[in-house]
């Protein structure tokens, strides 16, 4: 396979790397665009690309993945989609089950932003912008998210005072910002607020105290609400929400 060599960045200050160029298309995030590119993925004029440090003049240069062309889109969407249960946070899923792409109506390349498991309902962005998306998933901008938790019995004390201490799961401890106690519930209905967003974290998390989690909803994320959004339903954000979360992730 013939490799592009890594060009100059000063005598080509309008070149972008391409991990970038494919996370800006739509393609996939920053980090998985590495991964594509390490498999040998990616050809830029038709030459294989495998050096992750490469540079790309999107006006000239012709990328392609996986044999079709990329293009960066000629403008970015954003929605809100308030995930129903039974249905994969990923863009399509090899063993055919109902992924939240079949949910949202969106041409394009598009991808959803950080994680819910399939049974896991609530609020989660999808858009082509992938540098925001980046952004928002990089553990040092500590993006809010709030769930609701229902569990199968009521919460000790003790168990809520180690959830804010943090508690190991996989070798790796796993800490919650905010666990509170939704009035006459019994203390089985948990709010938790997290700037951390590990797969199936919340989940992991009571399951190492000893619970079982009966139902989770994420009611937040970055300061979005599904507030008039039915379970299955989506929306485009406006103008200011767009601003806030590129505010919120230092993006200008």
């Amino acid at each position: 396979m013939e490799k592009v060599e890594k060009q100059d960045s000063k005598n080509h200050q309008k070149d972008v790397r391409l991990n970038k160029f494919l996370s800006h298309s739509g393609v996939a995030s920053r980090r998985n665009a590495d991964e594509i590119i390490e498999q040998g993925r990616v050809e830029i004029n038709g030459k294989v690309v495998t050096e992750l440090g490469t540079r790309v003049d999107p006006g000239s240069d012709t990328i392609a993945v996986d044999g079709e062309v990329v293009r960066l889109p000629e403008k970015y969407t954003y929605v809100l989609l308030n995930k129903p249960k039974d249905t994969i946070t990923t863009v399509k899923d090899e063993r055919g089950r109902k992924t939240v792409m079949d949910v949202v109506s969106l041409r394009g390349r598009f991808y959803p932003v950080g994680r819910l498991d399939r049974n896991s309902t609530g609020a989660l962005l999808i858009t082509n912008d992938g540098e925001l998306a980046h952004r928002l998933m990089h553990p040092r901008f500590e993006v809010e998210k709030a769930y609701y938790v229902r569990l199968d019995k009521p919460l000790e004390e003790k168990d809520r005072k180690k959830l804010l201490r943090g508690v190991t799961i996989d070798k790796k401890k796993a800490k919650a910002e905010e666990v509170t106690l939704i009035e006459k519930s019994k203390r089985t209905e948990i709010g938790v607020v997290l700037h951390e967003g590990r797969n199936r974290q919340i989940r992991n998390m009571f399951e190492v105290l000893g619970y079982d989690v009966k139902a989770l909803d994420r009611v937040a994320y970055a300061g979005l609400t599904c507030k008039g959004i039915k379970r299955g339903e989506w929306r485009h954000l406006t103008k200011k929400e767009v601003a806030g979360l590129k505010s919120l992730v230092k993006l200008t």
